[in-house]
C-alpha cells in the first residue's frame, strides 16, 4: 500500500517538473514562465521528500523557492519589460542549437543502447560514521570537496543580479 502511495506521488511530482519546465521555456510573459519555474522547483522538493533526502527538501523550499525565485521577481519586475518585448529575442545560432540537440540526442541515444551497464556507481560504503548526521556530512562535503564550485555559483548569481539591476537602472 506504501509503494503504491510512494508511486502516484513520483508521479505527481514528476509531472509537475516537467509540466513547470516545458511552462517557463514556452511562456512569453517572463512573470509566468518565473511562477512556472517555481511549480518545477516544488515537484523537486517533494522528489528529494520521496527519496527521504529532507536537509535537500528543506534547502529546495526554503532557499531556492523562497530565496532565489523572490530574487529573480525582483529582477523581472525592475526590467522594463514593455521595451524587451517589441526588441529582437532570436540571434540566428540555429547551427549551434542543432549541434547541442544532436550532442544530447548522441548522448541519450548511447545511454539507452548501452542499457544498465551504461552507468557505474560506487560501492555502498559503511554508511556514515557514527554521530555523523546527513546535514553533517553534506556540509563536509560541500565544504571541503565542492567549495570552489560552490563559491562560483554564488558569485555568478550575484553579479547577474547585479547587472541586472544597473541594466535596469539605466533605462529608467
Amino acid at each position: 500500500m506504501l509503494t503504491d502511495i510512494n508511486t502516484i506521488l513520483f508521479y505527481v511530482f514528476a509531472a509537475l517538473v516537467l509540466g513547470g519546465g516545458i511552462l517557463t521555456v514556452t511562456r512569453r510573459n517572463a512573470v509566468h514562465s518565473a511562477i512556472s519555474l517555481i511549480v518545477s522547483l516544488l515537484g523537486v522538493a517533494g522528489l528529494y521528500l520521496l527519496q527521504q533526502a529532507e536537509f535537500l527538501f528543506a534547502v529546495q523550499i526554503v532557499l531556492y523557492v523562497g530565496g532565489i525565485m523572490l530574487l529573480f521577481l525582483f529582477v523581472i519586475m525592475l526590467v522594463n519589460l514593455d521595451l524587451a518585448a517589441h526588441q529582437r529575442q532570436f540571434n540566428k545560432q540555429w547551427l549551434v542549437a542543432l549541434a547541442a540537440v544532436a550532442a544530447v540526442g548522441a548522448g541519450v541515444g548511447y545511454f539507452l543502447y548501452r542499457g544498465k551497464d551504461a552507468f557505474h556507481f560506487a560501492e555502498g560504503g559503511a554508511g556514515l560514521p557514527p554521530g555523523l548526521g546527513n546535514t553533517e556530512a553534506i556540509a563536509d562535503s560541500l565544504f571541503s570537496e565542492y567549495l570552489l564550485p560552490f563559491e562560483i555559483a554564488s558569485v555568478l548569481l550575484l553579479v547577474a543580479v547585479v547587472g541586472s539591476v544597473v541594466m535596469a537602472k539605466k533605462r529608467i
